[in-house]
């Protein structure tokens, strides 16, 4: 194993492994104190180089790892990539490309949703990891060798992973599913933290429009703080809080300090200000213009039972192809694709189009009929077929 904690030492690593033809890459963090996360370790691998690259390390400069992110003619291979991604593009300022996340191609080569590492690896290689290291603050250093070990398995196995599932997905004709996948999660729209949209990531429970606008300011006005200061949405101002002061939209200190979320004496600062600010932006905005709320709409009776033949149709269609439910359509879309007309939902789109989309379609027009033969859901022509 090669421990790199110099710029030198990292620049020739990278450049050993510009020729590979992919590179298996993985990344611990920390960001539990911080609102952006914190690189601490870099885990690369090729058939020919294994390297853990310390991050943290006194004078070292990422660039050369960051470049060959960017060199295209490497796939880079990661299960889960999300995060890695995320925090590529908050500290390098890019996407790595182009990328192979084996979390998704096993779903779509029917392993089911979300599947972990562990189980992956010890599905396709026989293989048991360690995971004792799971929890390490991997911010703390000298880091052990067990540690580096831990670390460093992450990446080794993922080659044989990224090798088994590639050659599954083009048996399969699904390379073009994947890459579909893919598509979405090289977005930089993915990985914007926009303090205008903070309100998305928040469950619901505002009682009216009013209080929703007000919800959205504050949302919208801890992020900004949240941001500057580098700490945790929470160490601001926790979710109860805002739900409550959205709700009671208080806008006197007075009002404020009656609210049983707040600490006693918040009322009397800064913080308290410029929240009743925020109220007082969300109060003034019109109830029409605001977006959306992300209550479960209520549906008719007869779309109800829509849905639930749309939910037969699906696992069916899930079970015949091997793919996860999940990955083809979730329960919003199913409740749009029976209430709406022409909904915009992946469902509908691409592969899972021809999976499900198509006969779902179909079923809610009438054109299609299920039936139960020997414990399997068939599809039959309906009444109303042409």
């Amino acid at each position: 194993m090669h421990l790199v904690t110099s710029t030198s030492d990292l620049a020739q690593v990278c450049q050993r492994l510009v020729s590979a033809e992919f590179i298996a890459v993985d990344t611990e963090f920390m960001r539990e104190q911080t609102f952006w996360p914190e690189l601490c370790l870099v885990q690369i691998a090729s058939d020919t180089v294994e390297a853990v690259v310390d991050p943290l390390a006194s004078g070292i400069d990422l660039q050369p790892f960051y470049e060959l992110m960017a060199n295209t003619s490497v796939t880079k291979v990661f299960h889960a990539a999300r995060q890695d991604i995320e925090i590529m593009y908050s500290e390098g300022g890019l996407i790595p490309a182009p990328i192979f996340d084996t979390q998704v191609a096993a779903s779509v080569c029917g392993y089911g949703d979300s599947v972990s590492y562990v189980n992956l690896v010890k599905d396709i290689t026989g293989h048991d990891i360690d995971k004792s290291s799971r929890f390490t603050d991997w911010s703390r250093r000298p880091l052990t060798d067990k540690q580096l070990v831990y670390a460093l398995g992450d990446v080794t196995h993922l080659r044989d992973v990224y090798r088994h599932l590639r050659g599954k997905l083009e048996a399969t004709g699904r390379t073009s599913w994947l890459s579909e996948e893919m598509a979405g999660l090289t977005h930089p729209e993915t990985y914007e933290t926009r303090p205008e949209d903070a309100w998305k990531r928040l469950k619901m429970r505002t009682k009216n429009r009013k209080s929703f606008g007000v919800l959205i300011e504050l949302a919208a006005w801890r992020e900004r703080m949240a941001q500057a200061q580098n700490v945790p949405r929470s160490r601001v101002l926790r979710d109860e809080a805002l739900y409550d002061i959205a709700n009671q939209m208080p806008t006197t200190p007075e009002q404020l300090g009656g609210l049983r979320t707040l600490s006693d004496g918040f009322s009397r600062s800064q913080r308290a200000r410029e929240i009743m600010d925020a109220v007082k932006a969300g109060l003034e905005r019109d109830p029409k213009s605001l977006p959306q709320m992300n209550h479960s709409r209520q549906v008719s009776a007869e779309a109800g039972a829509t849905i639930e033949l749309l939910k037969v149709l699906l696992k069916a269609a899930a079970a015949k192809h091997g793919v996860a439910p999940r990955l083809i359509a979730d329960a919003e879309e199913l409740e749009r694709i029976a209430a709406e007309d022409e909904p915009d939902v992946l469902a509908l789109k691409g592969w899972r189009r021809q999976l499900f989309g198509d006969d779902a379609v179909r079923l809610k027009r009438g054109e299609l009929a299920l039936t139960l033969s020997g414990g399997e859901v068939k599809v039959l022509p309906g009444n109303g077929a042409t």
